[in-house]
């Protein structure tokens, strides 16, 4: 059975591809669907898995593939298979080896790709295929270090001239959404990423709108990337 990798397949006749833009195109979206919405490496296990099932009515080839983050790029997983052939129905573990040559001190952050490729159609006529990528947040957790779960109150805040200031210096990833309002004045702040790395300073542009801004307010995030009740914190000077 061929595969092919291209994510917008269109498979035309040449009598059909006219006639066809009279009428809507059938459209089929491939799907390959993880268990969970985030995976968990804890350094203590050096290992996760996850189940990613093919929803779609055919069999498609999963490929797994992991990014770094901006300013983080260290290899510490290994994922396996990289390519597997998942039959329509079924589902395939992915495993997350860790490899790190010293104890981490920190939380960290990767993203993990799920792609399903479908068979190439071979079948008469107009048909669009899209194939649908699934892209998780990976969190590594360090062995040792006490779970929080309201990692956002150990950010500091703070405003200057013209300028909104968040630093981490916890051992923690905090995630939030990326548009924070400021109090009293209601002017929004957009954030350049939707979370705050450890030991990391973000520092963004104020509006005019802004001023006297006393108070920051925030939606956090859980580790699983549900959101919670919003949050005020009170500016610092810097």
């Amino acid at each position: 059975m061929n595969f092919t990798p291209a994510r917008f397949v269109f498979a035309l006749s040449a009598s059909a591809a006219w006639i066809a833009g009279l009428a809507p195109l059938p459209l089929h979206a491939a799907g390959m669907l993880p268990e969970t919405s985030v995976v968990i490496v804890n350094e203590s296990d050096g290992e996760a898995s996850i189940n990613v099932k093919n929803t779609d009515a055919k069999p498609a080839l999963m490929f797994t593939s992991l990014t770094g983050i901006p300013g983080d790029d260290d290899t510490l997983l290994i994922v396996t298979p990289p390519v597997a052939r998942v039959e329509p129905g079924e589902t395939q573990l992915v495993r997350f080896l860790l490899q790190t040559k010293e104890p981490l001190k920190t939380q960290r952050l990767r993203r993990v790709i799920f792609e399903g490729i479908q068979p190439k159609n071979t079948e008469p006529g107009l048909r669009v295929t899209m194939n649908v990528r699934q892209n998780l947040p990976v969190l590594i957790h360090p062995k040792g270090l006490a779970k929080d779960d309201q990692p956002w109150k150990r950010l500091k805040w703070s405003v200057g001239t013209g300028t909104l200031r968040v630093v981490n210096d916890s051992p923690y990833v905090v995630r939030l959404a990326t548009a924070v309002q400021l109090l009293p004045s209601t002017a929004t702040v957009d954030l350049p990423r939707p979370h705050v790395l450890p030991g990391e300073t973000v520092e963004v542009p104020l509006p005019a709108t802004a001023k006297g801004a006393a108070t920051v307010r925030m939606v956090p995030a859980t580790v699983y990337g549900f959101t919670v009740a919003s949050y005020d914190v009170r500016l610092a000077a810097h």
